[in-house]
């Protein structure tokens, strides 16, 4: 098994995440983020992908973080002419929070635990077939379609089944709740029925549903 890390840099993005299985180019660019991406060479290359709460207490500068994220590692890596750092993060494992470090760091840290999504680092065939996706693909495309995303679907339906669900719930323009609740289903049956369920109250709208970011 992977050797994993106990604790972790944090890269809080809002609306975005990264599923196992799954690469995402990134575009970093804040000093602090930098700093990061060269400590984080200099080790094991890995930076945990979570998301901010919404921010309701206007005093707290810091935004609380969900308590479920993504463990990515950095597969490639270019620094641009002007210092910004281009980078491909592989998803590997969901971890969970279980407290955030005080550090001197610019950026965050948090002490994580890996124990109820082992399954992630598994090859195993889920109970799915691509049959079972068809409705989905059509409710996806009419959305995608609605609010102008561009997607290779030819490209999409031909990755192994776990990657296009993963694909599919990472790039879905859905809400930062919708998201995190994707994230945080323990199986990809299960993330199947939940993207089935959110689409669903689209549909209902006609794909105008206000909750849309």
């Amino acid at each position: 098994m992977i050797n994993l890390p106990k604790k972790i840099p944090v890269f809080p993005v809002s609306n975005f995440i990264i599923f196992p299985k799954t690469t995402v180019p990134l575009n970093i660019f804040e000093p602090r983020y930098i700093e990061m991406i060269d400590d984080c060479m200099e080790s094991n290359k890995f930076v945990g992908m979570i998301q901010p709460k919404k921010i309701l207490d206007q005093k707290k500068l810091v935004p609380e973080l969900h308590n479920i994220g993504c463990l990515g590692k950095i597969t490639n890596f270019k620094k641009t002419d002007d210092s910004r750092y281009l980078i491909e993060l592989k998803g590997i494992i969901r971890f969970k929070i279980i407290e955030e470090i005080k550090s001197k760091k610019k950026y965050r840290e948090c002490e994580v635990n890996f124990e109820n999504f082992y399954e992630d680092l598994e090859n195993k065939k889920e109970d799915i077939k691509f049959s079972d996706l068809n409705l989905i693909f059509k409710d996806l495309k009419n959305l995608f379609e609605k609010r102008g995303y561009l997607i290779n679907w030819g490209a999409l339906e031909k990755q192994n089944l776990d990657e296009t669900i993963n694909a599919l719930a990472m790039a879905s323009p859905f809400s930062l709740e919708e998201k995190q609740v994707l994230l945080e289903s323990k199986n990809l049956d299960i993330r199947k029925t939940k993207i089935s369920e959110i689409l669903s109250t689209y549909t209902y709208d006609n794909f105008n549903n206000t909750t849309l970011q």
